[in-house]
């Protein structure tokens, strides 16, 4: 779906995102978060150790990420997220490694360090977050659909849902109508026009 797109990908860590060149993509630290919190509730020491360490950082970049938001200041940003990146990367590197210590949390320290450059992106590229957040937010709407509807039987069914369903969060996204803007393009239609532009 995303093809030869140079644009830079807010993701969560699903395999499917893989493919994706790391410096071209942003994971998302909300999900993060949540697998740290995970590791860091863990009953075992070592794995529970890691978790907390990792939320410790977690919480360092959210704050620096406010503050940088608030004061745009993109040099102090650079310059608050470098221990909290030597720190992070420390932690992956020991728990990468085969060894009982690590046996719970090696796959998220292996996978972290092979999306490395995924995880800073938001420093340097304007205009990228470091979460995911508010695209979640447009989907959901589409998720509670589904869920409620079942899903499409057709492949044409699907075609016409995923059509309305972007008009309607674009239209929202945008403050305008979305009863007007599907009379604007049924009236094209009807005229043999082009459909009006949801940009």
């Amino acid at each position: 779906m995303l093809g030869e797109s140079e644009a830079i990908v807010s993701s969560d860590r699903w395999w499917a995102y893989d493919h994706l060149d790391p410096t071209r993509r942003q994971v998302c630290w909300s999900h993060l978060l949540r697998d740290f919190r995970f590791h860091a509730e863990s009953p075992l020491a070592h794995q529970s150790e890691f978790g907390e360490a990792c939320l410790l950082i977690a919480e360092g970049v959210f704050e620096a990420w406010r503050e940088f938001q608030a004061d745009g200041d993109r040099r102090r940003l650079r310059r608050r997220m470098a221990p909290h990146e030597r720190e992070l990367r420390a932690l992956c590197e020991a728990g990468k490694r085969k060894s009982v210590k690590s046996r719970y949390h090696r796959g998220l320290a292996r996978n972290l360090v092979k999306v490395w450059p995924a995880l800073w992106t938001f420093v340097e590229a304007e205009g990228v977050e470091p979460t995911n957040n508010r695209a979640e937010r447009g989907l959901r709407h589409a998720v509670i659909y589904r869920k409620l509807s079942q899903g499409s039987r057709s492949e044409d069914g699907a075609l016409a849902t995923e059509r309305l369903l972007s008009a309607a969060i674009s239209c929202r996204l945008q403050g305008r109508s979305l009863f007007a803007y599907l009379a604007g393009v049924a009236q094209a239609s009807i005229r043999g026009q082009p459909a009006p532009a949801l940009v």
